[in-house]
């Protein structure tokens, strides 16, 4: 539907010009006049071909009706994600108590965090799409978060070194314009690299883990003990990208409606 109307725009013009010529060879005869010297079309606008040599963005998205996308985390690691693949969105932290929920399962741990994260700044938006984000690593048995202190950052590191874990992102979609939401999970495999003591300890120096579930950060100082992993990359970072155009293709959008 969104792909006919903006067709329809951008071929306005073609018939139009095409019709007029062959009524200008009409023939010969009596009370002819003759016809004025035939000139070809005009090209349109823009066609498919140089379609982003014409700024149509903010009108397009009028026409189809695409709302604003929010981010409804504190996270700048997710909000630099999402800038760097072009969605500008707009930052709603969300103030929800995430010591409210205990669950022992962490992909249901991070899928209702998500939403309720996603809910608590829904309200604010009469038609928007606000995405709800949190993420866990699971080791060992364990659910890790954000370690609380640099005491417990190095703990977990000394478990983590040497050792793999699955990292959970929950992702919860909300369509305030079509009353829709979709709610999922990801999960990316990590193996940490062997580290010294030291390294530990400058490291959580850095203050990095303090700031990360899992107390590591794939895209900082962190990237140097991640020996590989299996799975989503962007979904270690905080939000799976791959995940999220699944999600909007669901609701019926196009990830490129997004892009600025």
């Amino acid at each position: 539907m969104r792909l006919s109307i903006l067709l329809l725009f951008i071929n306005w013009g073609v018939g139009s010009g095409e019709e007029a010529g062959e009524q200008g060879a009409g023939s010969k005869g009596e009370g002819f006049i003759p016809s004025a010297p035939y000139s070809p079309p005009l090209e349109p606008l823009c066609n498919a071909s140089v379609l982003c040599l014409f700024p149509i963005t903010k009108f397009v998205r009028n026409i189809m009706k695409i709302p604003p996308f929010v981010l409804a985390s504190a996270s700048p690691a997710r909000h630099r994600l999402l800038q760097t693949v072009g969605i500008e969105p707009i930052v709603r932290a969300s103030d929800f108590d995430e010591s409210q929920i205990e669950l022992s399962e962490p992909a249901e741990l991070v899928k209702t965090l998500a939403q309720y994260k996603a809910e608590t700044v829904a309200p604010q938006f009469e038609s928007a799409l606000i995405m709800g984000c949190d993420s866990v690593l699971f080791m060992n048995g364990e659910i890790y978060g954000k370690p609380p202190d640099t005491s417990e950052a190095i703990a977990r590191w000394q478990i983590m070194q040497g050792n793999f874990g699955d990292l959970y992102t929950g992702h919860a979609l909300i369509d305030t314009f079509q009353n829709r939401t979709i709610v999922k999970s990801q999960v990316t495999k990590v193996y940490f690299g062997q580290m010294t003591d030291r390294a530990i300890q400058a490291y959580v120096a850095t203050g990095e883990p303090l700031k990360c579930a899992g107390a590591f950060a794939i895209e900082g100082f962190g990237s140097f003990f991640v020996e590989k992993i299996e799975g989503c990359h962007t979904n270690v970072i905080g939000l799976s990208l791959p995940l999220l155009r699944h999600m909007l293709e669901e609701l019926g959008y196009d990830v490129t409606d997004f892009w600025q």
